[in-house]
């Protein structure tokens, strides 16, 4: 239940995400509505898609579109008040929907049947691909292609997941590892403002 509350939790959060880059591209509410979608369900929608289960998560549990539209709406009118958030909130808040999302996508890719590498890759699907859609739709560069420690923080988290799991540990267990392990770097990286090196040909 821990997880299912979390999951939804990140499920506003990364929709709260896509409001804002529509505002800031001047979209209509319709253009709200599904870049927030995109945004929050995508990267589980490739996920299931790739795995074969069918339908797709949001389909049985609907819970999940009524979450997206509540948090349009409220992101929406919020959004208008003089008064501003903290800087740290969303991105920390990201974080932590981050690291349940690729808890949930190497978790989900198991129970499939798959392998331990292909189960890390679909937590990283699982979190960063609805950020990427949302990018891509915005004309911008997706953050996980970037110097940015975020893909890499799914990674290594999903890595622990995975490898609690073939020695023997709880799955429960492992899954809260790999959810810490993934927090951890990211808050880090939003800390220190950490970033990988880059790769630049010289003109």
């Amino acid at each position: 239940m821990l997880i299912y509350i979390l999951d939804m939790f990140g499920t506003a959060i990364f929709a709260a995400s896509g409001v804002l880059m529509a505002g800031r591209l001047r979209m209509d509410p319709f253009g709200v509505i599904v870049l927030a979608s995109v945004t929050a369900i995508g990267g589980g929608t490739i996920r299931d898609m790739a795995l074969g289960a069918t339908p797709v998560f949001w389909i049985t549990d609907t819970n999940y579109l009524w979450v997206i539209f509540i948090t349009c709406i409220f992101t929406m009118l919020t959004t208008q008040r003089p008064k501003r958030m903290p800087w740290y909130f969303l991105p920390v808040a990201d974080a932590i929907g981050l690291a349940v999302f690729v808890a949930i996508g190497v978790e989900k890719a198991l129970r499939y049947g798959a392998s331990p590498m292909v189960a890390v890759i679909m937590g990283v699907i699982t979190g960063c691909g609805g950020g990427v859609i949302r990018d891509v739709l915005g004309r911008e560069i997706p953050m996980v292609l970037r110097m940015e420690v975020y893909a890499t923080a799914c990674i290594i988290g999903g890595i622990v997941h995975t490898a609690g799991l073939s020695l023997g540990i709880l799955p429960s267990v492992a899954a809260v590892m790999g959810i810490i392990t993934t927090l951890t770097i990211r808050l880090a990286a939003i800390r220190w403002n950490l970033s990988l090196p880059i790769f630049a040909l010289r003109s």
